[in-house]
Parts: structure tokens; sequence; C-alpha cells
């Protein structure tokens, strides 16, 4: 892909930044900056609580709860790499990011992001192992496996994102530096290159397609197996206690996946419509998954909630023994 404007290749010519521009005709942006600000507050002290919970208790150091913790230290961090950049260009109007800063906030987004999608597809594994294989689970699902699994994943991406994002410092900017996104985006950034881009578009869009395309096509099939075991039970008690963990999960999944496959899908077939809802879809469907899963596996699992009780009433039962001293 050869942009309008040309430049020799080897000649780089790097901006001094960039400026986010994206949702700045939205009406009350202001107050949907702040709307994701509080979420934002909600989501990092929920996670944080989270994981503190899943690493200091012992008996949570099982393979489904090391999935949730590393989902919970995910969230924490995508969400970390949007809302504060969002604030400081719609509610303290300061729009400009150094190439520097843009480097390390494009990587840091998409290193996560992407275990977001690989991080379900972790969840949905152990629920996969847990319905159809009970029997196996502790020799298939062991501690180590589930490490193995997760330090994979995250190996992979960053080393995966450091070469996408990289790969701009290849491309010259010689004419507009405004990008049209809410964020440090890859894409918007791309298209305002002044040489030839097509190596960091075919990159950015089989790297788009593979943490996308290939989690949910994993979950997909997990769950079909799933829904098959499921409605094999006999036991119509059994079966709907099963269903009801599976709908929290599948709840997560559709917040995620669904926005960003909708506004894909719609682009691909040139569907015209205000680039502020996509902007819009696509940074709900990054801070909203973070702020529900805590809740979820907080509020929603027996573990998490006993362990919350003992914790509570061991702090309410030392107090009155300090006052009495």
């Amino acid at each position: 892909m050869q942009n309008g404007n040309s430049a020799p290749n080897d000649s780089i010519i790097q901006p001094a930044g960039f400026y986010i521009v994206g949702m700045i005709s939205m009406p009350y942006k202001e107050i949907y900056v702040m709307f994701l600000a509080v979420l934002y507050v909600i989501t990092v002290i929920c996670n944080i609580f989270l994981i503190v919970i899943i690493f200091y208790d012992h008996r949570l150091h099982v393979p489904k709860f090391m999935a949730v913790g590393n989902l919970a230290l995910v969230d924490l961090v995508l969400s970390t790499s949007l809302v504060p950049g969002m604030m400081k260009t719609y509610i303290f109007l300061d729009n400009f990011v150094p190439f520097k800063l843009y480097l390390v906030q494009n990587f840091t987004y998409y290193t996560f992001v992407s275990l977001e999608s690989f991080s379900l597809c972790i969840l949905s594994y152990d629920r996969f192992v847990a319905i159809c294989l009970p029997l196996r689970q502790e020799s298939i699902n062991t501690n180590a496996r589930m490490a193995y699994i997760i330090g994979a994943i995250w190996l992979f991406c960053i080393v995966v994102v450091i070469v996408s994002t990289t790969s701009i410092l290849s491309l010259s900017f010689c004419g507009s530096l405004n990008v049209n996104s809410y964020f440090s985006d890859y894409a918007p950034v791309l298209v305002l290159a002044c040489n030839d881009i097509t190596y960091q578009w075919t990159l950015g869009t089989t790297l788009g397609t593979v943490f996308l395309g290939v989690p949910f096509t994993f979950i997909f099939l997990t769950y079909m197996g799933i829904l098959t075991a499921v409605f094999r039970m006999k036991n119509k008690q059994s079966r709907y206690k099963v269903l009801a963990t599976c709908i929290e999960h599948l709840v997560l999944v559709a917040l995620f996946f669904i926005p960003i496959l909708i506004i894909f899908s719609l682009e691909f077939f040139g569907v015209m419509w205000n680039p502020n809802v996509g902007l819009v879809c696509l940074s709900l469907s990054s801070l909203i998954t973070p702020f529900v899963n805590p809740i979820i596996y907080s509020l929603k699992t027996k573990e998490i909630r006993s362990r919350i009780y003992s914790l509570l009433t061991r702090r309410l039962s030392v107090r009155p023994l300090k006052n009495a001293h």
C-alpha cells in the first residue's frame, strides 16, 4: 500500500509527536470520559483487591484462579493504558503525544488487548477441562501446565507486538500529524506516513486476525463441546449450575469480542457510519470487560466470596480485642 505523498524509504522523517483528534467533534465527550474515569477507578480497586486475595490465599493457588488472577492483571494494565491518556486529551485538553511516548502507549495497549483476548481463551480452556473431562482434570490442568500456558501467551504477545510497534520506526511522516483515534493507535498513524506502508499494514491486519480470530474460534469450539456435555447431564440442577457459570464467562467474551467484530466487519464491507460511534464502541469494549470481570469473579464465585467473608470477619474480630487493651 502506497500513500499519496511519497518519500524515499531510506530517508526517515520522525515527528516530534502526534495529536490525538478522535472524538473531538463528539458532543459531551468530557462527560463520557469522566464516566470512563469512574469505571476506571472502580476497575483498579476491584482488580487489585482480586489479585491480592488470590495471591495471599494459598487455597486459591489452583489453575482456575491462576487464570482469573492473570485476567485481573491484564485488565488492570489494559484500562490503565487508555483512561489516563483519554483524560489528558479530553479533560485537560492536551492532545499532543511525544513520539517515544506514542510507541510506549501503542505497545502497551496492543500487548494487553491481545493478552485480554487470549486470557478469555484460557478461561474457556479451564471450563472445558473441568466440565468435559472431570475425571482427568487434575492430571491435565495442573498448576505447572497453567503457568506454562500463561507464560507462553505473555511471551508470544510481547514479542509479536514489539515487532509491529517497532515497524513504525521505518516510516516517514512529512504531512499531517493528526491521529483520528482516541489513543495512540496503530492503523490511524500508518495512513499518515508518506512512504510505503504495505509491510506495516499487512503485519497489523495479520496480527489483528490472529489475536482476535484464533481465540474467538477456540472459545466457540470449546463451548460447543461444553454445551454438548451439559445437555447430556441427567441431573437438571447440575445442568443449570454449570450453565450459570458458563454464561458468566460468555458475558465477558461477548462484551469484549462483539463490538470489535461488528466494527471491523462493517469497515471491511465499506459500510459508512459516524466515526465517533466506532470509537465509542471500541473504547467501551476495552474498558467494560475489565470493569465487569472482578465483579463476576468476586461476587459470583463461591470461593472468592468465602475468602472475602473470612477476611472481613477476621478484621472485625481483631478490632474489639485491640480496643479491649
